[in-house]
Protein backbone atom coordinates (compact mmCIF):
# COMPACT_ATOMS: atom_id res chain seq x y z
CA UNK A 1 0.00 0.00 0.00
CA UNK A 2 2.82 2.37 0.78
CA UNK A 3 4.39 1.74 -2.63
CA UNK A 4 1.15 2.62 -4.37
CA UNK A 5 0.80 5.87 -2.36
CA UNK A 6 4.35 6.92 -3.30
CA UNK A 7 3.57 6.49 -6.97
CA UNK A 8 0.47 8.68 -6.62
CA UNK A 9 2.57 11.44 -5.06
CA UNK A 10 5.07 11.25 -7.93
CA UNK A 11 2.23 11.43 -10.49
CA UNK A 12 0.68 14.40 -8.67
CA UNK A 13 3.97 16.36 -8.55
CA UNK A 14 4.66 15.58 -12.22
CA UNK A 15 1.24 16.91 -13.11
CA UNK A 16 1.95 20.19 -11.32
CA UNK A 17 5.21 20.63 -13.23
CA UNK A 18 3.56 19.93 -16.62
CA UNK A 19 0.69 22.30 -15.83
CA UNK A 20 3.16 25.06 -14.92
CA UNK A 21 5.06 24.56 -18.18
CA UNK A 22 1.83 24.68 -20.17
CA UNK A 23 0.86 27.94 -18.49
CA UNK A 24 4.26 29.43 -19.31
CA UNK A 25 4.26 28.31 -22.99
CA UNK A 26 0.54 28.91 -23.77
CA UNK A 27 0.38 31.57 -26.53
CA UNK A 28 -1.98 34.48 -26.28
CA UNK A 29 -5.49 33.86 -27.63
CA UNK A 30 -5.77 34.63 -31.34
CA UNK A 31 -8.59 36.88 -32.49
CA UNK A 32 -10.64 35.47 -35.38
CA UNK A 33 -9.52 36.55 -38.83
CA UNK A 34 -11.48 39.52 -40.05
CA UNK A 35 -13.49 39.18 -43.26
CA UNK A 36 -11.69 40.76 -46.23
CA UNK A 37 -12.78 44.31 -46.97
CA UNK A 38 -13.69 44.96 -50.61
CA UNK A 39 -11.42 47.50 -52.27
CA UNK A 40 -11.62 49.13 -55.66
CA UNK A 41 -9.20 48.34 -58.45
CA UNK A 42 -7.59 45.45 -60.29
CA UNK A 43 -8.57 43.41 -63.31
CA UNK A 44 -10.37 40.10 -63.66
CA UNK A 45 -9.82 38.01 -66.79
CA UNK A 46 -12.22 35.24 -67.81
CA UNK A 47 -12.12 32.59 -70.51
CA UNK A 48 -15.28 32.41 -72.62
CA UNK A 49 -16.00 29.38 -74.75
CA UNK A 50 -16.83 30.46 -78.28
CA UNK A 51 -16.14 33.62 -80.23
CA UNK A 52 -17.26 37.21 -80.42
CA UNK A 53 -19.85 37.93 -83.09
CA UNK A 54 -21.88 41.03 -82.20
CA UNK A 55 -22.05 42.86 -78.87
CA UNK A 56 -25.68 43.77 -79.38
CA UNK A 57 -28.53 42.43 -77.19
CA UNK A 58 -30.94 42.28 -80.14
CA UNK A 59 -28.50 40.06 -82.03
CA UNK A 60 -27.13 37.79 -79.29
CA UNK A 61 -29.97 35.27 -78.93
CA UNK A 62 -27.93 32.44 -80.44
CA UNK A 63 -24.48 33.24 -79.02
CA UNK A 64 -24.00 32.75 -75.28
CA UNK A 65 -20.50 34.28 -75.37
CA UNK A 66 -21.97 37.54 -76.65
CA UNK A 67 -24.77 37.45 -74.05
CA UNK A 68 -22.19 37.13 -71.27
CA UNK A 69 -20.51 40.40 -72.27
CA UNK A 70 -23.78 42.14 -73.15
CA UNK A 71 -25.08 41.38 -69.66
CA UNK A 72 -22.40 43.72 -68.31
CA UNK A 73 -22.61 46.46 -70.95
CA UNK A 74 -26.38 46.91 -71.27
CA UNK A 75 -29.11 47.63 -68.74
CA UNK A 76 -32.56 46.11 -68.72
CA UNK A 77 -35.94 47.40 -67.66
CA UNK A 78 -36.20 44.66 -65.03
CA UNK A 79 -34.14 41.69 -63.90
CA UNK A 80 -35.01 38.60 -61.86
CA UNK A 81 -33.65 37.07 -58.69
CA UNK A 82 -32.75 33.39 -58.50
CA UNK A 83 -36.31 32.48 -57.44
CA UNK A 84 -37.75 34.11 -60.54
CA UNK A 85 -39.10 37.23 -58.81
CA UNK A 86 -38.85 40.48 -60.80
CA UNK A 87 -36.45 43.21 -59.65
CA UNK A 88 -36.22 46.80 -60.83
CA UNK A 89 -33.22 47.72 -62.99
CA UNK A 90 -33.86 50.71 -65.25
CA UNK A 91 -37.40 50.71 -63.89
CA UNK A 92 -38.07 52.74 -60.79
CA UNK A 93 -41.58 51.32 -60.35
CA UNK A 94 -44.43 49.81 -62.31
CA UNK A 95 -48.16 49.25 -62.10
CA UNK A 96 -50.61 46.91 -63.81
CA UNK A 97 -54.25 47.58 -64.66
CA UNK A 98 -56.91 45.48 -62.98
CA UNK A 99 -57.67 43.60 -66.17
CA UNK A 100 -53.98 42.76 -66.63
CA UNK A 101 -53.65 44.29 -70.11
CA UNK A 102 -51.86 47.59 -69.36
CA UNK A 103 -48.40 47.89 -67.77
CA UNK A 104 -47.11 51.35 -66.82
CA UNK A 105 -43.41 51.78 -66.00
CA UNK A 106 -41.55 54.73 -64.51
CA UNK A 107 -37.81 54.87 -65.26
CA UNK A 108 -35.06 55.91 -62.90
CA UNK A 109 -34.18 59.58 -63.26
CA UNK A 110 -30.82 60.61 -64.70
CA UNK A 111 -29.67 57.27 -66.14
CA UNK A 112 -26.98 57.96 -68.73
CA UNK A 113 -25.47 56.05 -71.58
CA UNK A 114 -21.74 55.41 -71.49
CA UNK A 115 -21.26 58.37 -73.87
CA UNK A 116 -23.02 60.73 -71.44
CA UNK A 117 -26.40 61.01 -73.18
CA UNK A 118 -29.54 60.53 -71.08
CA UNK A 119 -31.42 57.25 -71.44
CA UNK A 120 -35.15 57.72 -72.05
CA UNK A 121 -38.24 55.66 -72.74
CA UNK A 122 -37.69 56.31 -76.48
CA UNK A 123 -34.64 54.02 -76.28
CA UNK A 124 -36.81 51.18 -74.96
CA UNK A 125 -39.42 51.69 -77.69
CA UNK A 126 -36.64 51.78 -80.28
CA UNK A 127 -35.17 48.48 -79.02
CA UNK A 128 -38.57 46.77 -79.07
CA UNK A 129 -39.17 47.97 -82.63
CA UNK A 130 -35.95 46.20 -83.63
CA UNK A 131 -37.12 42.97 -81.98
CA UNK A 132 -40.31 43.08 -84.04
CA UNK A 133 -38.26 42.57 -87.19
CA UNK A 134 -38.74 39.37 -89.15
CA UNK A 135 -35.12 38.22 -89.23
CA UNK A 136 -33.27 34.90 -88.70
CA UNK A 137 -31.24 36.46 -85.86
CA UNK A 138 -34.39 37.24 -83.83
CA UNK A 139 -36.49 34.26 -82.63
CA UNK A 140 -39.69 34.23 -84.69
CA UNK A 141 -41.97 33.70 -81.68
CA UNK A 142 -40.39 36.69 -79.91
CA UNK A 143 -40.84 38.95 -82.93
CA UNK A 144 -44.45 37.81 -83.30
CA UNK A 145 -45.11 38.48 -79.62
CA UNK A 146 -43.80 42.05 -79.75
CA UNK A 147 -45.81 42.76 -82.88
CA UNK A 148 -48.94 42.10 -80.81
CA UNK A 149 -48.03 44.61 -78.05
CA UNK A 150 -48.57 48.37 -78.28
CA UNK A 151 -45.67 50.28 -76.74
CA UNK A 152 -45.88 54.02 -76.04
CA UNK A 153 -43.31 56.44 -74.66
CA UNK A 154 -45.65 58.55 -72.53
CA UNK A 155 -42.80 60.82 -71.41
CA UNK A 156 -38.99 60.58 -71.26
CA UNK A 157 -39.32 58.56 -68.04
CA UNK A 158 -42.74 56.93 -68.54
CA UNK A 159 -43.54 54.00 -70.82
CA UNK A 160 -46.74 52.03 -71.33
CA UNK A 161 -47.38 48.53 -72.69
CA UNK A 162 -50.83 47.45 -73.90
CA UNK A 163 -51.42 43.72 -74.34
CA UNK A 164 -54.22 42.27 -76.46
CA UNK A 165 -55.25 40.09 -73.52
CA UNK A 166 -54.10 39.41 -69.94
CA UNK A 167 -50.76 37.61 -69.83
CA UNK A 168 -49.13 37.26 -66.40
CA UNK A 169 -45.70 36.04 -67.70
CA UNK A 170 -45.31 39.36 -69.58
CA UNK A 171 -42.56 40.61 -67.26
CA UNK A 172 -40.31 37.86 -68.66
CA UNK A 173 -40.23 39.75 -71.93
CA UNK A 174 -38.90 42.94 -70.37
CA UNK A 175 -35.45 41.66 -69.41
CA UNK A 176 -33.82 42.58 -72.73
CA UNK A 177 -30.78 44.81 -73.07
CA UNK A 178 -31.73 48.35 -74.13
CA UNK A 179 -30.01 49.97 -77.14
CA UNK A 180 -29.24 53.70 -77.62
CA UNK A 181 -31.59 55.26 -80.16
CA UNK A 182 -29.43 58.36 -80.61
CA UNK A 183 -26.62 56.22 -82.05
CA UNK A 184 -28.65 53.75 -84.14
CA UNK A 185 -31.75 55.64 -85.22
CA UNK A 186 -32.23 55.33 -88.96
CA UNK A 187 -30.05 52.23 -89.27
CA UNK A 188 -32.03 49.48 -91.01
CA UNK A 189 -32.04 46.05 -89.43
CA UNK A 190 -29.98 44.52 -92.24
CA UNK A 191 -27.39 47.26 -91.80
CA UNK A 192 -27.51 46.84 -88.03
CA UNK A 193 -26.36 43.24 -88.34
CA UNK A 194 -23.04 44.42 -89.81
CA UNK A 195 -22.84 47.78 -88.05
CA UNK A 196 -19.53 48.92 -86.51
CA UNK A 197 -21.58 49.59 -83.37
CA UNK A 198 -21.55 45.84 -82.64
CA UNK A 199 -17.77 46.01 -82.10
CA UNK A 200 -17.80 49.37 -80.31
CA UNK A 201 -20.97 49.09 -78.23
CA UNK A 202 -22.43 51.79 -76.01
CA UNK A 203 -24.71 50.74 -73.17
CA UNK A 204 -25.70 51.90 -69.71
CA UNK A 205 -24.64 48.91 -67.60
CA UNK A 206 -22.06 48.59 -64.80
CA UNK A 207 -19.23 48.15 -67.29
CA UNK A 208 -18.49 49.90 -70.57
CA UNK A 209 -16.62 48.88 -73.68
CA UNK A 210 -12.92 49.76 -73.60
CA UNK A 211 -11.24 47.95 -76.47
CA UNK A 212 -10.89 44.75 -78.42
CA UNK A 213 -7.91 42.42 -78.12
CA UNK A 214 -6.66 41.64 -81.61
CA UNK A 215 -3.97 39.07 -82.37
CA UNK A 216 -2.86 38.18 -85.90
CA UNK A 217 -5.84 40.03 -87.29
CA UNK A 218 -8.36 38.06 -85.21
CA UNK A 219 -10.44 39.27 -82.30
CA UNK A 220 -9.34 37.16 -79.34
CA UNK A 221 -10.82 39.15 -76.51
CA UNK A 222 -12.58 42.26 -75.26
CA UNK A 223 -11.77 44.61 -72.38
CA UNK A 224 -14.44 46.36 -70.32
CA UNK A 225 -13.87 49.25 -67.92
CA UNK A 226 -15.94 50.06 -64.85
CA UNK A 227 -18.71 52.59 -65.44
CA UNK A 228 -17.93 55.25 -62.84
CA UNK A 229 -21.31 56.95 -63.48
CA UNK A 230 -23.43 53.81 -63.21
CA UNK A 231 -26.83 54.50 -61.64
CA UNK A 232 -26.50 51.44 -59.41
CA UNK A 233 -23.70 50.39 -57.08
CA UNK A 234 -20.33 51.04 -58.67
CA UNK A 235 -18.35 47.84 -59.22
CA UNK A 236 -15.15 47.27 -57.24
CA UNK A 237 -13.16 45.58 -60.02
CA UNK A 238 -11.77 48.20 -62.40
CA UNK A 239 -11.46 46.09 -65.55
CA UNK A 240 -13.01 42.89 -66.88
CA UNK A 241 -11.12 41.09 -69.60
CA UNK A 242 -12.75 38.35 -71.66
CA UNK A 243 -10.68 36.04 -73.83
CA UNK A 244 -12.18 33.57 -76.30
CA UNK A 245 -11.25 29.88 -76.52
CA UNK A 246 -12.64 27.00 -78.59
CA UNK A 247 -13.22 24.73 -75.58
CA UNK A 248 -12.69 24.48 -71.85
CA UNK A 249 -9.56 22.36 -72.32
CA UNK A 250 -7.72 25.31 -73.91
CA UNK A 251 -9.36 27.62 -71.35
CA UNK A 252 -7.86 25.55 -68.52
CA UNK A 253 -4.45 25.80 -70.19
CA UNK A 254 -4.90 29.57 -70.30
CA UNK A 255 -5.59 29.59 -66.57
CA UNK A 256 -2.52 27.54 -65.85
CA UNK A 257 -0.46 29.95 -67.96
CA UNK A 258 -1.76 32.91 -65.98
CA UNK A 259 -3.75 34.44 -68.84
CA UNK A 260 -7.16 34.20 -67.13
CA UNK A 261 -8.56 33.85 -63.63
CA UNK A 262 -11.90 32.31 -64.48
CA UNK A 263 -13.40 29.69 -66.82
CA UNK A 264 -16.99 29.97 -68.02
CA UNK A 265 -18.74 26.64 -68.38
CA UNK A 266 -16.55 23.78 -67.14
CA UNK A 267 -17.62 20.51 -68.78
CA UNK A 268 -17.01 16.88 -67.91
CA UNK A 269 -13.92 16.97 -70.13
CA UNK A 270 -11.99 19.11 -67.63
CA UNK A 271 -13.97 18.93 -64.40
CA UNK A 272 -11.61 16.51 -62.65
CA UNK A 273 -8.57 18.61 -63.58
CA UNK A 274 -10.27 21.83 -62.53
CA UNK A 275 -11.17 20.32 -59.16
CA UNK A 276 -7.51 19.39 -58.69
CA UNK A 277 -6.38 23.01 -59.09
CA UNK A 278 -5.72 24.27 -55.52
CA UNK A 279 -6.54 27.91 -56.28
CA UNK A 280 -9.70 27.39 -58.33
CA UNK A 281 -13.14 27.60 -56.71
CA UNK A 282 -16.06 25.88 -58.39
CA UNK A 283 -19.50 27.51 -58.32
CA UNK A 284 -22.26 25.11 -59.37
CA UNK A 285 -25.83 25.98 -60.22
CA UNK A 286 -28.89 24.42 -61.84
CA UNK A 287 -29.42 25.33 -65.47
CA UNK A 288 -32.89 26.23 -66.84
CA UNK A 289 -33.12 22.91 -68.67
CA UNK A 290 -34.64 19.51 -67.98
CA UNK A 291 -34.43 16.09 -69.59
CA UNK A 292 -37.67 14.11 -69.86
CA UNK A 293 -39.20 11.06 -71.47
CA UNK A 294 -42.36 12.07 -73.31
CA UNK A 295 -45.08 9.51 -74.07
CA UNK A 296 -47.59 9.71 -76.90
CA UNK A 297 -50.67 9.19 -74.77
CA UNK A 298 -52.91 8.97 -77.83
CA UNK A 299 -50.86 6.34 -79.65
CA UNK A 300 -53.18 3.93 -81.46
CA UNK A 301 -50.46 1.28 -81.72
CA UNK A 302 -49.47 1.39 -78.04
CA UNK A 303 -52.61 2.11 -76.01
CA UNK A 304 -50.90 1.07 -72.75
CA UNK A 305 -48.87 4.32 -72.89
CA UNK A 306 -52.12 6.03 -71.97
CA UNK A 307 -52.35 4.03 -68.72
CA UNK A 308 -51.19 5.97 -65.67
CA UNK A 309 -50.31 2.76 -63.82
CA UNK A 310 -47.90 1.71 -66.57
CA UNK A 311 -46.18 5.09 -66.69
CA UNK A 312 -45.78 5.12 -62.90
CA UNK A 313 -44.25 1.65 -62.97
CA UNK A 314 -41.82 2.69 -65.72
CA UNK A 315 -40.81 5.73 -63.68
CA UNK A 316 -40.26 3.64 -60.55
CA UNK A 317 -38.10 1.27 -62.58
CA UNK A 318 -35.72 3.99 -63.78
CA UNK A 319 -32.41 4.27 -61.94
CA UNK A 320 -31.96 7.97 -62.64
CA UNK A 321 -29.27 8.49 -60.03
CA UNK A 322 -27.07 5.91 -61.72
CA UNK A 323 -27.49 7.80 -65.01
CA UNK A 324 -26.43 11.03 -63.33
CA UNK A 325 -23.46 9.41 -61.59
CA UNK A 326 -22.12 7.25 -64.41
CA UNK A 327 -23.09 9.07 -67.58
CA UNK A 328 -23.17 12.70 -66.46
CA UNK A 329 -20.39 12.38 -63.86
CA UNK A 330 -22.75 13.69 -61.20
CA UNK A 331 -23.37 16.93 -63.10
CA UNK A 332 -27.17 16.96 -62.85
CA UNK A 333 -29.92 17.12 -60.23
CA UNK A 334 -32.79 14.64 -60.14
CA UNK A 335 -36.01 16.22 -61.41
CA UNK A 336 -39.39 15.76 -59.78
CA UNK A 337 -41.63 17.81 -62.05
CA UNK A 338 -41.91 20.33 -64.88
CA UNK A 339 -41.29 23.40 -62.67
CA UNK A 340 -37.80 24.14 -61.40
CA UNK A 341 -37.09 23.68 -57.69
CA UNK A 342 -36.12 26.78 -55.77
CA UNK A 343 -38.47 29.03 -57.76
CA UNK A 344 -41.54 30.76 -56.39
CA UNK A 345 -43.87 28.38 -58.27
CA UNK A 346 -42.32 25.08 -57.17
CA UNK A 347 -44.39 22.68 -55.07
CA UNK A 348 -42.19 21.65 -52.14
CA UNK A 349 -44.67 18.92 -51.15
CA UNK A 350 -43.92 16.79 -54.22
CA UNK A 351 -42.60 13.38 -53.20
CA UNK A 352 -39.65 12.00 -55.15
CA UNK A 353 -40.18 8.73 -57.00
CA UNK A 354 -37.25 6.58 -55.96
CA UNK A 355 -35.86 3.69 -57.98
CA UNK A 356 -37.25 0.31 -56.93
CA UNK A 357 -37.21 -2.40 -59.61
CA UNK A 358 -39.10 -4.90 -57.46
CA UNK A 359 -41.86 -2.43 -56.71
CA UNK A 360 -42.04 -1.49 -60.40
CA UNK A 361 -42.55 -5.15 -61.35
CA UNK A 362 -45.27 -5.49 -58.73
CA UNK A 363 -46.99 -2.38 -60.10
CA UNK A 364 -47.03 -3.87 -63.60
CA UNK A 365 -48.45 -7.14 -62.29
CA UNK A 366 -51.14 -5.22 -60.43
CA UNK A 367 -51.97 -3.43 -63.68
CA UNK A 368 -52.46 -6.82 -65.33
CA UNK A 369 -49.19 -7.11 -67.25
CA UNK A 370 -47.62 -10.51 -66.66
CA UNK A 371 -45.06 -12.73 -68.32
CA UNK A 372 -46.56 -15.25 -70.71
CA UNK A 373 -45.27 -18.73 -71.44
CA UNK A 374 -44.92 -17.82 -75.12
CA UNK A 375 -42.43 -14.99 -74.51
CA UNK A 376 -40.74 -14.66 -71.12
CA UNK A 377 -38.83 -11.52 -72.18
CA UNK A 378 -41.81 -9.18 -72.33
CA UNK A 379 -44.93 -8.59 -70.29
CA UNK A 380 -48.37 -8.56 -71.86
CA UNK A 381 -52.04 -8.09 -71.05
CA UNK A 382 -54.85 -9.38 -73.26
CA UNK A 383 -52.30 -10.08 -75.97
CA UNK A 384 -50.84 -6.54 -75.92
CA UNK A 385 -47.13 -6.64 -75.21
CA UNK A 386 -45.31 -3.91 -73.30
CA UNK A 387 -43.06 -3.07 -76.25
CA UNK A 388 -42.51 0.32 -77.82
CA UNK A 389 -40.03 2.57 -79.63
CA UNK A 390 -37.98 5.30 -77.92
CA UNK A 391 -36.52 8.04 -80.12
CA UNK A 392 -33.65 10.16 -78.86
CA UNK A 393 -31.34 12.93 -80.12
CA UNK A 394 -28.45 11.60 -82.16
CA UNK A 395 -25.60 12.49 -79.78
CA UNK A 396 -23.23 10.20 -77.83
CA UNK A 397 -24.53 11.39 -74.46
CA UNK A 398 -28.19 10.94 -75.36
CA UNK A 399 -27.37 7.51 -76.74
CA UNK A 400 -25.88 6.46 -73.40
CA UNK A 401 -28.91 7.77 -71.53
CA UNK A 402 -31.30 6.01 -73.92
CA UNK A 403 -29.38 2.75 -73.51
CA UNK A 404 -29.53 3.07 -69.72
CA UNK A 405 -33.31 3.60 -69.92
CA UNK A 406 -33.63 0.60 -72.21
CA UNK A 407 -31.63 -1.58 -69.83
CA UNK A 408 -33.70 -0.56 -66.78
CA UNK A 409 -36.98 -1.21 -68.54
CA UNK A 410 -35.89 -4.50 -70.04
CA UNK A 411 -35.13 -5.62 -66.48
CA UNK A 412 -38.88 -5.15 -65.92
CA UNK A 413 -39.60 -7.29 -69.00
CA UNK A 414 -40.55 -4.23 -71.03
CA UNK A 415 -39.12 -4.26 -74.55
CA UNK A 416 -37.75 -0.96 -75.85
CA UNK A 417 -36.40 -0.35 -79.34
CA UNK A 418 -34.08 2.64 -79.68
CA UNK A 419 -33.97 5.04 -82.62
CA UNK A 420 -31.47 7.89 -82.95
CA UNK A 421 -32.86 10.97 -84.71
CA UNK A 422 -31.17 14.31 -85.52
CA UNK A 423 -32.53 16.90 -83.10
CA UNK A 424 -34.12 19.15 -85.72
CA UNK A 425 -35.97 16.19 -87.24
CA UNK A 426 -36.97 14.89 -83.83
CA UNK A 427 -38.48 18.26 -82.92
CA UNK A 428 -39.85 19.62 -86.17
CA UNK A 429 -41.05 16.38 -87.72
CA UNK A 430 -41.48 13.54 -85.26
CA UNK A 431 -42.76 15.47 -82.23
CA UNK A 432 -44.64 18.11 -84.21
CA UNK A 433 -46.57 15.46 -86.15
CA UNK A 434 -46.96 13.26 -83.05
CA UNK A 435 -45.11 10.53 -84.96
CA UNK A 436 -43.54 8.83 -81.95
CA UNK A 437 -44.33 6.45 -79.12
CA UNK A 438 -41.81 7.65 -76.56
CA UNK A 439 -39.13 10.34 -76.87
CA UNK A 440 -36.11 11.38 -74.83
CA UNK A 441 -35.95 15.18 -75.01
CA UNK A 442 -34.28 18.19 -73.44
CA UNK A 443 -36.53 21.15 -72.67
CA UNK A 444 -34.66 24.45 -72.58
CA UNK A 445 -36.39 27.28 -70.72
CA UNK A 446 -33.47 29.72 -70.76
CA UNK A 447 -34.33 33.37 -70.09
CA UNK A 448 -37.80 32.38 -68.87
CA UNK A 449 -37.96 32.98 -65.09
CA UNK A 450 -41.74 32.68 -65.18
CA UNK A 451 -42.50 28.91 -65.33
CA UNK A 452 -45.64 29.16 -67.53
CA UNK A 453 -46.03 25.40 -68.25
CA UNK A 454 -49.06 26.15 -70.43
CA UNK A 455 -47.43 25.57 -73.87
CA UNK A 456 -46.33 22.02 -73.01
CA UNK A 457 -49.22 20.70 -70.91
CA UNK A 458 -52.49 22.54 -71.67
CA UNK A 459 -55.10 20.52 -73.54
CA UNK A 460 -55.56 23.33 -76.08
CA UNK A 461 -51.96 22.74 -77.21
CA UNK A 462 -52.45 18.99 -77.70
CA UNK A 463 -53.17 18.99 -81.43
CA UNK A 464 -50.99 21.69 -82.96
CA UNK A 465 -48.97 23.17 -80.09
CA UNK A 466 -46.09 21.90 -77.96
CA UNK A 467 -48.19 19.53 -75.85
CA UNK A 468 -46.54 16.64 -77.68
CA UNK A 469 -47.81 14.03 -75.20
CA UNK A 470 -51.38 15.14 -75.99
CA UNK A 471 -52.15 15.09 -72.28
CA UNK A 472 -55.81 15.97 -71.89
CA UNK A 473 -56.54 16.86 -68.28
CA UNK A 474 -59.18 19.55 -67.91
CA UNK A 475 -58.45 20.39 -64.27
CA UNK A 476 -54.72 20.77 -64.89
CA UNK A 477 -55.47 22.93 -67.94
CA UNK A 478 -57.81 25.13 -65.89
CA UNK A 479 -55.04 25.74 -63.37
CA UNK A 480 -52.58 26.66 -66.14
CA UNK A 481 -55.01 28.93 -67.95
CA UNK A 482 -56.03 30.78 -64.78
CA UNK A 483 -52.40 31.19 -63.72
CA UNK A 484 -51.73 32.91 -67.04
CA UNK A 485 -54.24 35.68 -66.37
CA UNK A 486 -53.97 36.04 -62.58
CA UNK A 487 -51.84 38.94 -61.34
CA UNK A 488 -51.54 37.94 -57.68
CA UNK A 489 -48.34 35.92 -57.39
CA UNK A 490 -49.54 34.05 -54.31
CA UNK A 491 -52.61 32.87 -56.18
CA UNK A 492 -50.49 31.95 -59.18
CA UNK A 493 -48.20 29.91 -56.93
CA UNK A 494 -51.23 28.07 -55.53
CA UNK A 495 -52.51 27.28 -59.03
CA UNK A 496 -49.12 25.99 -60.12
CA UNK A 497 -48.76 23.85 -56.99
CA UNK A 498 -52.11 22.27 -57.80
CA UNK A 499 -51.02 21.67 -61.37
CA UNK A 500 -47.84 19.96 -60.21
CA UNK A 501 -49.83 17.70 -57.88
CA UNK A 502 -51.95 16.50 -60.81
CA UNK A 503 -48.89 16.12 -63.03
CA UNK A 504 -47.17 13.98 -60.39
CA UNK A 505 -50.27 11.83 -60.03
CA UNK A 506 -50.70 11.17 -63.77
CA UNK A 507 -47.11 11.49 -65.09
CA UNK A 508 -47.81 12.28 -68.76
CA UNK A 509 -44.02 12.47 -69.04
CA UNK A 510 -41.16 11.29 -66.86
CA UNK A 511 -38.90 14.09 -65.50
CA UNK A 512 -35.33 12.79 -65.39
CA UNK A 513 -32.89 15.48 -64.27
CA UNK A 514 -31.79 19.11 -64.50
CA UNK A 515 -28.21 19.68 -65.76
CA UNK A 516 -25.91 21.97 -63.81
CA UNK A 517 -23.50 24.73 -64.77
CA UNK A 518 -19.97 24.82 -63.35
CA UNK A 519 -18.14 28.11 -63.11
CA UNK A 520 -14.47 28.10 -62.09
CA UNK A 521 -12.92 31.25 -60.59
CA UNK A 522 -9.59 31.81 -58.90
CA UNK A 523 -9.83 32.19 -55.14
CA UNK A 524 -8.29 35.62 -55.54
CA UNK A 525 -11.73 36.81 -56.71
CA UNK A 526 -14.09 37.33 -53.77
CA UNK A 527 -17.74 38.29 -53.33
CA UNK A 528 -19.19 35.90 -55.92
CA UNK A 529 -22.73 34.68 -55.27
CA UNK A 530 -24.44 32.38 -57.73
CA UNK A 531 -27.91 30.90 -57.29
CA UNK A 532 -30.01 28.92 -59.79
CA UNK A 533 -29.57 30.34 -63.29
CA UNK A 534 -32.10 31.30 -65.94
CA UNK A 535 -29.21 31.96 -68.32
CA UNK A 536 -25.48 31.38 -67.95
CA UNK A 537 -24.96 35.16 -68.01
CA UNK A 538 -26.90 35.36 -64.72
CA UNK A 539 -23.64 34.47 -62.98
CA UNK A 540 -22.85 38.17 -63.29
CA UNK A 541 -25.94 39.29 -61.39
CA UNK A 542 -23.79 40.21 -58.37
CA UNK A 543 -20.73 41.39 -60.33
CA UNK A 544 -20.72 44.82 -58.69
CA UNK A 545 -19.96 43.08 -55.36
CA UNK A 546 -16.94 41.17 -56.67
CA UNK A 547 -13.50 42.26 -55.57
CA UNK A 548 -9.91 41.06 -55.75
CA UNK A 549 -7.61 39.84 -53.03
CA UNK A 550 -3.98 40.64 -53.76
CA UNK A 551 -2.42 37.19 -54.18
CA UNK A 552 -1.36 37.31 -57.77
CA UNK A 553 -2.14 39.54 -60.68
CA UNK A 554 -3.19 38.79 -64.23
CA UNK A 555 -1.34 40.95 -66.76
CA UNK A 556 -3.61 43.33 -68.63
CA UNK A 557 -3.59 43.07 -72.42
CA UNK A 558 -1.87 45.83 -74.30
CA UNK A 559 -4.02 48.28 -76.18
CA UNK A 560 -4.81 47.07 -79.69
CA UNK A 561 -6.31 49.03 -82.57
CA UNK A 562 -9.96 48.35 -83.34
CA UNK A 563 -10.25 46.53 -86.69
Amino acid sequence: MRKIRWQLIIIFLTGLVVAALLLIEQPAAQSPAAAPEPTEGGAYAEALIGSLQRLNPVLDFYNSADRDVDRLIYSRLITFDNRGNPLADLADSWGISKDGTIYNFALKEGVKWHDGEVLTSDDIVFTIDLMRTDSPVVPSDLAEFWRSVDVTAVSPTQIQFKLPEPFSPFLDYLSFGVLPKHLLDGVGFEDLVDSPFNLQPVGSGPYQFDRLIVEDGNITGVVLAVNAKYYGSKAFIEQLVFRYYPDDVSALDAYRNGNVQGIAGVTQATLAEVLAEPDLSIYTSRLPEMSMVLFNLKSNDKPFLGETAVRKALYTGLNRQRMVDRILSGQAILADGPIFPGTWAYNEAIQRVNFDATQAQDMLVEAGYVISAEDVTVRAKDGNQLAFNLIYPDTPEHEQIAQAIQKDWEALQVRVELEAVPYDILLNERLASRDFQAALVDINLARSPDPDPYPFWDQVQATSGQNYTQWDNKMASDYLENARITLDISERARLYRNFQAIFTEELPALPLFYPVYNYAVDTQVQGIRMGPLFDASDRFSSVTDWFLQARRSTPLPETSPTP
